[in-house]
Formats: structure tokens, C-alpha cells, sequence
């Protein structure tokens, strides 16, 4: 390897780590690193605990569901494992599909008032 050529890895390398330093610290600007550093690293819902490479299993939930709402005393965000935080947001889901269906808008299939076998025992009758 040439004189020249080991220079130019040397750029490289410089370069990759002063990449690697800008992307560390543009990280760290965001909500996720920010809440990591406020609050203790345990899932708010089953209290797991979570540190080195687990650490990547908790992650942010935005109380409030707007991930675009990211106060900087961090009071909309909660820590939660990937699995609990599956779970709160598939519960969030069923309630929006139940809240479909309010009482002004029944339908006859909807309403406990249809009765689909009242022309049945007609029907039997008219067989025998």
C-alpha cells in the first residue's frame, strides 16, 4: 500500500468518525434519547427493567398519541417495552373501532331490536 493510499484511508476514517460524532449527537437532540436520559430505563406499564443492549427493546409513547408533541419537560412521553407499547396502541384501536358505532347512526343489522328467525316457526309450519 502507497504512501497516498494510506492517506486517503486515514481521510476516511477521520471522516467516518466525525460522522459517526455529528449523527451521536443529532441523536441525542431527539425525543427518544431525550427521554431515555430523563427517566429511569423500566417500562411504565409491566416495570421491566432494561439496560445495554435490551436497551433498545423500550421505547417512547406519546400519551397523547401525537408524536409531533414533544414538550421539552418530556410530559407526554412514557417509556414502555415494545410489547407493552404494541398493546396500548392495538387498545387504542379497538376503541376507535367501537366508537364507530354510535347510537345515531344504527343500523337495522346493528340494532338488538331485528330479530332475523321471527319468520321461521311461519316457515316450519308451512312445510308439515
Amino acid at each position: 500500500m502507497s504512501t497516498t493510499d494510506q492517506g486517503k484511508d486515514s481521510n476516511r476514517l477521520t471522516q467516518v468518525v466525525a460522522d459517526a460524532r455529528r449523527n451521536r449527537q443529532e441523536r441525542e437532540k431527539t425525543y427518544r434519547e431525550k427521554a431515555l436520559k430523563m427517566y429511569p430505563h423500566v417500562c411504565g406499564r409491566c416495570a421491566r427493567e432494561f439496560s445495554g443492549k435490551q436497551l433498545k427493546e423500550l421505547t417512547v409513547h406519546h400519551r397523547d398519541h401525537n408524536h409531533d408533541n414533544n414538550p421539552p419537560d418530556g410530559s407526554n412521553w412514557e417509556l414502555l417495552c415494545i410489547y407493552c407499547h404494541d398493546n396500548e396502541h392495538g387498545r387504542l384501536e379497538v376503541a376507535e373501532a367501537y366508537d364507530g358505532s354510535s347510537s345515531s347512526t344504527k343500523t337495522p343489522e346493528s340494532d338488538f331490536s331485528h330479530k332475523p328467525f321471527a319468520a321461521l316457526e311461519a316457515l316450519l309450519k308451512g312445510e308439515k
